[in-house]
C-alpha cells in the first residue's frame, strides 16, 4: 500500500460498527478514501459535497429512507445517477428484493454476512473498470487537446497569411455584403474594418463602365455558379472618399454539399503603379511619334 487515496468510496449503514468495520477492511486492502453516512439523507448530501465519489456501498435495512429511495434519489440526478452502488443486506434476501435492488440500479446485490475477499474482490473489479475508464478519458482529452492545438496553430498561420498577404481580400455572403476583410483591403479603401463589414460590395466596388457593383451581382452569382471562379478583372475601388483605385480583380464562390454558394471570396490586386507606368509609357510613345511627325514635315 502506498498512502495515496486513489478512489473515493462512499459507506452507507445506520450501524455505527457496521461502519466501522467496513471502513477498516476497504483501508486495509485497497487504496480508498473512505466517507461514512449513516443515513440515506445524509448520504445524497455527501455525494452533493464530494463530486468525484467512484463506488457507494449501501446498507438496504435502514430507518426513514432505506437503500431502496436512497438509490433511487441518486440515479434521479446527473450528477450521481453512473456512481455504482453495491447493496449489501441482512434482512431483503429474497429474489424478488435483488431485483428490486437491481431494478433501481446496483451492479451488485451482496448478503450479509459479507465474505472479506468476496467483497474486496467486487470494490477492487470496480477499481479497475473506473481506472479503465479513466485511462480511456485521459486518452481522449489529451487528443482533444492536440487535434485543439494543431487546429489553433493552423488557424494562426492562416491568419498570418491573411493578415500579412499583399493583395485585398473581402468575403461576402450571396447576396453580395462583406462579411469578412484583412489590413490590406482596409488600407486600399480607406476605412476600419468594423466599417467595412456590413456594406454591400456595391458601396466599394465598379466594374468596367458601370457606376453600381449591385447592378451585375446578379451576373456574378451566375457565372459563379456556373465555373466557381472569375479571374483578373480590370476593375476599382471606390475609397472612403471617392478616389477610383485601379484593381485585378479575382471572385470565387464557395459552395455547400448541395451546391448552393455561401460565400464570395473577392481578391484584389493594387494596381495603380502600373497604370501610371502604362500612363507613362503612353505619353513618352505620343511625344516620340508627334516629334517624328514634326521632322517628317521639315523635311
Amino acid at each position: 500500500m502506498t498512502g495515496i487515496s486513489t478512489y473515493k468510496v462512499l459507506i452507507v449503514d445506520d450501524h455505527a460498527h457496521n461502519l466501522y468495520t467496513l471502513r477498516t477492511l476497504i483501508e486495509k486492502h485497497l487504496e480508498a478514501l473512505v466517507l461514512e453516512a449513516s443515513s440515506g439523507r445524509e448520504a445524497i448530501d455527501l455525494t452533493l459535497e464530494h463530486r468525484d465519489i467512484d463506488l457507494i456501498i449501501l446498507d438496504v435495512q435502514m430507518p426513514e429512507m432505506d437503500g431502496f429511495q436512497t438509490a433511487s434519489l441518486l440515479k434521479l440526478r446527473k450528477r450521481t445517477r453512473d456512481i455504482p452502488i453495491i447493496f449489501l443486506t441482512a434482512a431483503f434476501k429474497s429474489e424478488e428484493f435483488q431485483q428490486r435492488g437491481y431494478a433501481v440500479g446496483a451492479v451488485d446485490y451482496l448478503l450479509k454476512p459479507i465474505d472479506d475477499d468476496l467483497l474486496i474482490n467486487k470494490i477492487s473489479t470496480y477499481f479497475r473498470l473506473i481506472e479503465k475508464e479513466r485511462s480511456l478519458n485521459r486518452a481522449l482529452e489529451q487528443k482533444v487537446a492536440e487535434r485543439t492545438a494543431e487546429l489553433e496553430q493552423a488557424r494562426q498561420y492562416l491568419e498570418n497569411i491573411v493578415t500579412h498577404m499583399g493583395e485585398a481580400l473581402l468575403v461576402l455572403d450571396p447576396e453580395g455584403i462583406i462579411k469578412t476583410t484583412n489590413p490590406m483591403a482596409c488600407r486600399m479603401l480607406d476605412y476600419a474594418d468594423e466599417d467595412l463589414k456590413g456594406l454591400s460590395i456595391g458601396d466599394v466596388f465598379e466594374e468596367g463602365e458601370d457606376a453600381e457593383a449591385g447592378a451585375f451581382m446578379g451576373t456574378w452569382l451566375e457565372a459563379l455558379i456556373r465555373t466557381g471562379a472569375l479571374e483578373k478583372i480590370e476593375a476599382r475601388f471606390i475609397a472612403k472618399d471617392g478616389t477610383r483605385v485601379p484593381i485585378l480583380f479575382s471572385r470565387t464562390a464557395l459552395k455547400d454539399a448541395q451546391g448552393r454558394i455561401t460565400d464570395i471570396i473577392c481578391i484584389a490586386k493594387d494596381m495603380s503603379g502600373y497604370v501610371r507606368a502604362n500612363d507613362e509609357a503612353s505619353d513618352e510613345n505620343s511625344y516620340g511619334v508627334e516629334k517624328n511627325h514634326q521632322g517628317i514635315e521639315r523635311a
